[in-house]
């Protein structure tokens, strides 16, 4: 990926380091790092792009099972996501 020019390709920068991340923490290190405040449903949606066919081929993911992880925070609100970081093809 050449430049970062949308939600999802910022999104998939962050978590594309395998750690598990809110929706809260990518609103801040986006906002820091772009100047760009994005809201959850927006974060939410750029996620679930990641999980699609054409996303899974621009960011070199895996073409099969499920690319994203997502676990409740535990004694809080909200959910965390992973990117899994398996092989291509499965």
């Amino acid at each position: 990926m050449s430049k970062a020019n949308s939600i999802t390709d910022f999104v998939y920068l962050c978590m594309r380091d395998g750690s598990w991340w809110t929706f809260w923490e990518l609103q801040d290190v986006i906002k820091t790092k772009t100047g760009k405040y994005y809201g959850e449903p927006s974060l939410s949606a750029a996620i679930r792009d990641l999980r699609k066919t054409p996303y899974r081929e621009k960011y070199d993911l895996q073409m099969w099972g499920e690319v994203v992880e997502k676990k409740r925070i535990t004694n809080g609100k909200g959910y965390k996501y992973k990117l899994t970081t398996g092989d291509k093809n499965g």
